[in-house]
């Protein structure tokens, strides 16, 4: 089996988040003069990165996607944000999918939920989430759970394995999740939304950041009241989702409700939700004056959406659509780091989904994913994606 390939360099010890922000944004603003001339030197530091008082600053679950715009034709500097949403799955946990999102533009990725349950931190999954070899820092983990001490351990837990920011998740719509009156459920409990946030915030020396909905069901949208709640709790920046639990995932997300968390509080807000394109990422900021967004499912099979919102927002243009040969290299990284980090039998089985969304709309897309979900080996599913995107390669370079 291959080695799994590093997608940057490893955190250095005892470095501090925010100089590695500082670091990140340095990199970014040379990017930014490259796609766009004339910006010169007037790019403001990415509003993600919170003045804080307590630890050092800034916030997600997600890997801070920065995109300063400078006097390009798109008039503000805004930030996409990439979040590891459940589905983007195991490659999110370990260095997998914020590698792959990071090298397609995103700023911020956050890992898979961590339980606060201690009895499951042996279990291999847990184990599997904690482990960020290879990951670019910041490294935020997010965690899950009900109970205030619980929780604070569970912070305390995931720093010690090398967190650098803790993200609360307050915005899983799972029925899994809710029935253990975690996730977004908890928005129905204000005053354990408050314990939970004290307890965490005062159990580490690192950003707090919190993930939510706008409530738990159309008639009570809470999450005004939730954000002041979570600022006066030391909370450094807040993500909404524009649906309700009750929602789930059903019809289009809302907007208006993060624009009035963003007019009450003064710490970072994140907006997400149904981001699927560089006009609504452009859209979603002007809605809601967020200072990032986040993108989850969109970037699915597609994780160059980053890049491409970055530059229609530094430039106003689209970028071309990638080739297939570089979809291909993508995707082949992308599977070589499931199989390397989940063991080949349930990586192969893991990947097939992945490989479903990176063909989708592809020639032929359908025959090449039922034969994919056939494969049992690493080598056989390689064998298969190597080919596949040849002959559309081949394809593409007669047509042209």
């Amino acid at each position: 089996m291959k080695h799994m390939p590093q997608f940057g360099p490893e955190p250095q010890a005892g470095s501090g988040v925010m100089r590695q922000i500082r670091d990140l944004a340095a990199r970014q603003e040379k990017a930014v003069r490259r796609t766009c001339p004339g910006s010169g030197g007037d790019l403001q530091r990415s509003a993600i990165v919170p003045q804080v008082t307590r630890g050092e600053p800034l916030g997600r679950g997600w890997q801070l996607a920065h995109v300063d715009r400078g006097p390009c034709p798109v008039q503000q500097r805004q930030r996409a944000l990439a979040a590891r949403h459940a589905g983007i799955a195991v490659a999110n946990q370990h260095p997998a999918a914020p590698g792959v999102a990071r090298a397609q533009g995103a700023g911020l990725a956050v890992s898979e939920m961590v339980s606060s349950n201690a009895l499951l931190w042996g279990s291999k999954k847990t184990q599997r989430r904690i482990d960020h070899a290879g990951e670019d820092a910041p490294v935020s983990v997010q965690i899950a759970g009900a109970d205030p001490a619980m929780m604070a351990d569970a912070a305390r837990f995931n720093v010690d394995h090398g967190a650098q920011i803790i993200d609360i998740n307050m915005g899983c719509p799972a029925k899994k999740v809710c029935n253990l009156m975690a996730g977004s459920a908890l928005l129905q409990d204000e005053s354990l939304v408050g314990r939970i946030l004290e307890a965490v915030v005062g159990a580490v020396d690192v950003p707090v950041t919190l993930k939510i909905r706008t409530g738990w069901d159309p008639g009570n949208r809470n999450s005004v009241a939730v954000a002041r709640i979570a600022e006066q709790a030391g909370i450094q920046a807040l993500a909404v989702h524009g649906r309700t639990r009750a929602c789930a995932y059903r019809g289009e997300a809302e907007h208006h409700t993060a624009r009035a968390i963003k007019a009450t509080v003064s710490i970072p807000v994140i907006a997400n939700g149904d981001i699927t394109s560089p006009e609504k990422a452009v859209a979603v900021f002007e809605q809601t004056a967020a200072d990032a967004v986040m993108i989850g499912r969109a970037a699915q099979g597609r994780p160059w959406i980053f890049r491409e919102i970055a530059h229609f927002m530094a430039t106003g243009e689209h970028l071309p659509e990638p080739a297939p040969a570089e979809i291909c290299r993508v995707l082949t990284g992308h599977l070589e780091n499931l199989y390397s980090f989940y063991g080949e039998y349930t990586g192969v089985r893991m990947a097939r989904k992945h490989i479903a969304w990176y063909s989708k709309h592809q020639r032929d897309g359908n025959r090449f994913r039922q034969r994919i979900n056939r494969t049992e080996t690493a080598a056989e599913q390689l064998d298969y994606v190597n080919a596949y995107f040849a002959v559309l390669t081949e394809q593409q370079e007669l047509a042209a």
